[in-house]
């Protein structure tokens, strides 16, 4: 491929109505889509990929069922600790402050976001009870991460749902149909061939 974006954000939409779809309790959908993030991870880096930022859960989401709450910021702790074993650079973005911010993951929150390493180790941020208005009102708490060039989310729903709206601002928007859990590599190629055909004018 001829034009790689530098950085993808990444929504991994529909894990409660894959469980709702395999006989599941709802809750049970989001350890389902922990295996998709790391084969994206290791996709990503034998594409070349320089960043990744991965929409954990938001400040919203807490307002769901709490056995729901509980299970998603299971599958954010589990994730970033997989990550971490990819030896990917991480830093974990969200509202610290608030009792839905899981604790185990503060170490990873007090770090500075990484900048571009000559040693081609892949970036991954992780967005964890995050909010455009948290954000906002924070003096965008989220800038030292960097422009999106291209977002894809799964699960058919095409909207942000808040996800990062200053970096997004000039994003492509793929939408995958499929569920996250659903994930296979074919699908993030297929943004990736997509990406190709895209006028990137940034305004110009």
């Amino acid at each position: 491929m001829k034009r790689i974006p530098k950085h993808i954000g990444i929504i991994p939409d529909g894990n409660r109505r894959w469980a709702d779809g395999n006989g599941l309790k709802k809750e049970e959908g989001y350890s389902y889509g922990l295996e998709p993030g790391l084969r994206l991870l290791r996709a990503a880096q034998n594409h070349g990929i320089q960043e990744l930022t991965y929409y954990g859960f938001t400040v919203d989401n807490c307002k769901r069922p709490k056995e729901q709450v509980a299970a998603f910021s299971r599958a954010c702790i589990k994730a970033v600790k997989m990550l971490e074993q990819e030896k990917a650079e991480l830093y974990v973005i969200g509202n610290t402050k608030s009792p839905c911010f899981p604790a185990e993951l503060l170490p990873y929150a007090e770090r500075r976001h990484q900048s571009v390493s000559s040693n081609g180790t892949l970036r991954v941020n992780f967005l964890v009870n995050y909010g455009w208005e948290w954000d906002m009102k924070n003096g965008w708490a989220s800038s030292e991460i960097p422009r999106i060039d291209m977002v894809i989310r799964w699960g058919g729903m095409c909207r942000l749902s808040g996800f990062l709206p200053i970096q997004t601002v000039y994003s492509d928007f793929y939408i995958v149909k499929e569920l996250w859990p659903d994930f296979q590599e074919k699908q993030f190629t297929d943004a990736l061939e997509w990406y190709q055909e895209q006028d990137i004018t940034l305004g110009g």
